[in-house]
């Protein structure tokens, strides 16, 4: 009996290039909305599997996924569809929500049919992916200390919430409060919640605004790369190159140079405005004592986020950490202050996107209820410092 497949993913061409290829064993129902989808489902359909070719922070990607399997309760193996090299971390977080195996986007067919060959049976297969050493869980000490505190804080302060909340209105048309939705532990997806402290329009105008970016900036301080033979580092070193590659025309490169090029292509992961002009003034003195910060408080007392942890990330910049060692920063909480803002905050600017990563990861292997106390004492002096975070 012909298997039914459902393709998840935007990209048609990938879509018609599958379904070509397996079109003599396999149909396909291809859907580019999950809205479509559910209902789709809702109808009863059945199907055999799901290919699933979106990014991970999509509307088709990882909270879909979750959605089906721990939700909704589907039995059909989903398998996760990928151009790029999947690290132990992010395998981890895959198979926890629910997906099966992991294939390149160049899909072996012989191990697809394979798998769609055990649904007849009722069993689907396991994947050979490994557990991620650093994988996240939640201590029971940290999450009482985060309820504890966040619950206190939000009763104690609630005045201060209102004073706030009338200033941020009085300045300018528009709530109070602002939400965007930020990626968390595991790549979850959830409202982060801020007072507003930047105009009503401030996210339209942010594409006009990137050649402002500090983070763009320091990469494109990086040397013109000519990709000579040599990099700077070993030529001053007066050494052979340590890390050649050897491109399609069999001429030698730095991995270096190559790798610091494709960055300044690619553009960078975080985004970061100096003296951003969509900031209001009041919201400025909000950002400046870190005041606009308060209403995250109810995000950890919900148990999206926790007092101490590695900064959510808008969706845009979470994109753009998925494929190598830097996932290891979602494998640890998400948190209001943490390791990198304590580490680097008042230098003026000067922190690398790699430091930042670095110092991500380093808090997601080593953090600690003690550690985290340790960054609860450095934060207090680092809010009265110039350089907002």
């Amino acid at each position: 009996m012909r298997k039914r497949v459902v393709c998840l993913g935007s990209n048609e061409q990938e879509v018609q290039d599958f379904t070509s290829e397996f079109a003599a064993d396999v149909d396909v129902q291809h859907f580019d909305n999950p809205t479509n989808f559910l209902s789709w489902l809702a109808k009863g359909e059945y199907f055999d599997a799901i290919l699933d070719s979106a990014s991970l922070t999509s509307p088709l990607g990882l909270n879909l996924i979750r959605t089906l399997k721990k939700d909704i309760g589907i039995k059909e193996p989903i398998f996760w569809l990928t151009n790029d090299s999947v690290s132990s971390g992010l395998q981890s977080m895959l198979v926890d929500a629910g997906v099966t195996d992991i294939f390149s986007q160049k899909i072996e067919k012989e191990k697809l049919l394979a798998q769609l060959q055990l649904t007849d049976t009722g069993k689907t297969a396991i994947s050979a992916t490994q557990k991620n050493p650093y994988a996240y869980q939640n201590p029971i000490g940290k999450r009482t200390f985060d309820i504890l505190v966040s619950a206190t804080a939000l009763l104690c302060l609630s005045p201060l919430f209102l004073l706030v909340a009338l200033l941020v209105k009085l300045e300018s048309k528009g709530p109070a409060f602002y939400y965007s939705y930020r990626v968390g532990t595991g790549y979850r997806i959830f409202r982060f919640w801020k007072f507003r402290s930047m105009r009503q329009n401030a996210d339209k105008m942010l594409t006009s605004m990137k050649n402002l970016n500090q983070y763009q900036t320091a990469i494109a301080e990086e040397p013109a790369q000519q990709f000579t033979s040599l990099c700077a580092a070993c030529t001053a070193a007066g050494t052979n190159c340590q890390s050649p590659l050897i491109d399609s025309q069999g001429k030698t490169i730095c991995e270096k140079q190559y790798k610091v090029a494709k960055q300044a292509e690619n553009g960078a992961a975080f985004i970061k405005i100096a003296n951003d002009p969509r900031i209001t003034k009041i919201g400025m003195f909000l950002r400046n004592t870190s005041l606009d910060e308060l209403p995250q408080l109810y995000n950890v007392l919900r148990g999206d986020m926790s007092i101490v942890g590695n900064r959510p990330l808008p969706l845009y910049e979470a994109e753009k950490i998925t494929t190598d060692h830097f996932a290891a920063r979602f494998i640890a909480p998400a948190g209001i202050t943490g390791l990198w803002q304590v580490s680097k905050r008042g230098k003026g600017g000067n922190m690398s996107e790699e430091e930042r990563k670095e110092l991500d990861i380093e808090y997601a292997k080593n953090f600690s209820l003690r550690k985290d106390l340790q960054i609860i004492l450095k934060t207090f002096p680092a809010l009265f410092q110039k350089e907002n975070v």
